[in-house]
C-alpha cells in the first residue's frame, strides 16, 4: 500500500510555495470561472460540495460538467445527502444518461438513518479542482448567490468568497476531494461495483484502480476516459504560499482551529472575522481576547438577518464577554452572510468552508485555504472593509442580561454539549 501524502500526515499547516492565487467574490464569480476551467479540462474534474442545487445558476455548472464527460473528461461529483437533499433526484436526473459519476455522502434515504451518529457529521467542504492543476476552495455552495433554500428569493446577494489557486497547493486538493468521493460512492454502491468487476473481463484491472483511488496518495491518477495527462508537470511561476487546511475525523481533526490559533498568536495589529455561524470554544474565545488586550484591533463580522435563530442565539450569548474584553462586533445587514474569513495584519488570511462554531470544528468535513502573501491578504482587507461598512455596530447587548441572559448562555451551552455527544464527539467544547 501506498503511504499517504506528507501534508496529511502534518498535524500542522503544511504550507507549499509557488501557487498563484485570485479572490473570487460570490457565486457569479466563482460559476464563471468554474464552467471556464471545466469546459477546458482535458481529463479530470473532482467537485465536492455541501448543497448543489436545481437553479438555473447550477444547472449552467451542472451542463458544463456533462460537456466535459462527453467528450472523455473524467467527472466526478460528490454531495452532502443533507444540504443537497432538496435535488439529489433532479441531479440524478441530469446525470442519469451521461457518464459523470454523482456520489451522495450519507444519503437521508431511510428515517432510521436519522437516529445513526454518524449521520450528524456531514460533508460540509467546496472543493473543486480541474486536471491536478486548477482548484476552487471556499464556502460557496453550487446555488444562485439570490436564492436561500429557507426562505427563497433574496434582493441581493449573499456575502461570499472562494479561492481560484494554481500550483503545488493543488496536489492536496486532489487527493482530498478523490478521498472523499470514494468514500460516499463505497458507502452507497460498493456492491454493484463488485458485481461489475467481477463480470468484466478486465475485472482485476478495474480493481487494482479502486483501490489505488481509494488512497491518498501523492500522485495524481490515470484518467480512465479521455485524453492521456501530459507527462511533463506545469511550471507554477507564482509566489504565494499557501495551505490546504483540511479538517476531518482522522488525522486532521483540529488542523483548522490549529491554524486559527497559530494565526491569533502572531497577530500585531488587526484581526477580522467574518462568519455566519459563530459559537467557538473557550480555547479560540480566549485568543482572540488575549489579542484584542494586546493592542490588537479584534473585528467580527457576523449575521444581520439571521437564517436560524439557534445559530444567532449561540453568537449573541457571548456578545458580553466579547465586548467587554475589547472585541469589537459588526452585524451585516446588506444581505445573508455566508462568508467565511479569517484576515490577521497583512500577513495571513484563510478563506473555506469552516464556520468558527462545534459543528465545524468538531464534526464536519471542512476545507480552507491558508495564504501567506501581502498583496492576496490587503485585497481581502479591502473587500472585508466594504463588508464593514455596510454593517451595523454592536454596542449592548440585552440577549446575555440579568437571569434570563444566563439561562440562554446555558441553554446554548448544553444544545452544544448535546450534539456533539449525539455525533459522537467527546469534548469540552
Amino acid at each position: 500500500m501506498e503511504p499517504l501524502p506528507a501534508w496529511y500526515l502534518r498535524r500542522r499547516a503544511h504550507y507549499l510555495p509557488g501557487n498563484e492565487v485570485q479572490l473570487l467574490t460570490g457565486g457569479s464569480e466563482l460559476f464563471a470561472a468554474l464552467i471556464s476551467a471545466v469546459n477546458k479540462a482535458r481529463y479530470e474534474v473532482w467537485l465536492s460540495t455541501y448543497i448543489f442545487h436545481h437553479d438555473d445558476s447550477a444547472q449552467a455548472v451542472a451542463q458544463a460538467l456533462s460537456a466535459a464527460a462527453h467528450r472523455g473528461v473524467r467527472v466526478r461529483v460528490v454531495v452532502d445527502g443533507f444540504g443537497s437533499i432538496q435535488s439529489v433526484a433532479t441531479l440524478r436526473q441530469w446525470w442519469g444518461h451521461t457518464s459523470v459519476s454523482l456520489a451522495v455522502y450519507r444519503p437521508l434515504d431511510r428515517w432510521w438513518t436519522l437516529l445513526q451518529s454518524e449521520h450528524l457529521r456531514r460533508l460540509h467542504q467546496k472543493v473543486a479542482v480541474v486536471d491536478g492543476e486548477l482548484g476552487f476552495v471556499g464556502g460557496i455552495n453550487v446555488i444562485d448567490d439570490r436564492i436561500d433554500l429557507h426562505d427563497g428569493p433574496q434582493s441581493g446577494p449573499r456575502l461570499d468568497y472562494a479561492v481560484q489557486v494554481r500550483g503545488p497547493v493543488v496536489g492536496p486538493m486532489v487527493q482530498a476531494a478523490r478521498a472523499i468521493w470514494t468514500r460516499a460512492a463505497f458507502g452507497a454502491d460498493w456492491t454493484d461495483e463488485v458485481a461489475q468487476m467481477v463480470r468484466s473481463p478486465h475485472g482485476l484491472q478495474r480493481a487494482r484502480e479502486l483501490m489505488r483511488s481509494m488512497r491518498m496518495t501523492s500522485r495524481i491518477s490515470t484518467p480512465v476516459l479521455g485524453a492521456a495527462r501530459d507527462q511533463t508537470e506545469p511550471s507554477h511561476p507564482g509566489t504565494v504560499e499557501a495551505a490546504f487546511l483540511l479538517r476531518d475525523n482522522l488525522r486532521q481533526r483540529h488542523s483548522v482551529q490549529a491554524a486559527l490559533l497559530w494565526a491569533c498568536g502572531q497577530a500585531r495589529q488587526d484581526i477580522d472575522i467574518a462568519c455566519p455561524y459563530f459559537y467557538p470554544g473557550r480555547v479560540l474565545r480566549r485568543a482572540l481576547l488575549e489579542a484584542a488586550q494586546r493592542g490588537v484591533r479584534v473585528r467580527l463580522l457576523l449575521q444581520g438577518r439571521p437564517d436560524y435563530r439557534i445559530a444567532a442565539l449561540a453568537a449573541q450569548v457571548l456578545y458580553r464577554e466579547l465586548l467587554a474584553g475589547g472585541v469589537q462586533i459588526f452585524e451585516y445587514e446588506a444581505a445573508a452572510l455566508h462568508a467565511k474569513v479569517v484576515r490577521v495584519d497583512e500577513a495571513w488570511a484563510t478563506i473555506g468552508s469552516s464556520n468558527l462554531d462545534p459543528l465545524s470544528l468538531l464534526v464536519n468535513f471542512e476545507a480552507n485555504l491558508a495564504i501567506r502573501d501581502g498583496k492576496f491578504v490587503r485585497e481581502v482587507a479591502r473587500a472585508l472593509e466594504r463588508a464593514f461598512c455596510q454593517s451595523r455596530a454592536v454596542s449592548d447587548t440585552p440577549v446575555t442580561a440579568g437571569w434570563v441572559g444566563a439561562l440562554r448562555r446555558r441553554a446554548v451551552a448544553l444544545l452544544a454539549r448535546l450534539y456533539l455527544r449525539l455525533a459522537g464527539i467527546r469534548s469540552n467544547y
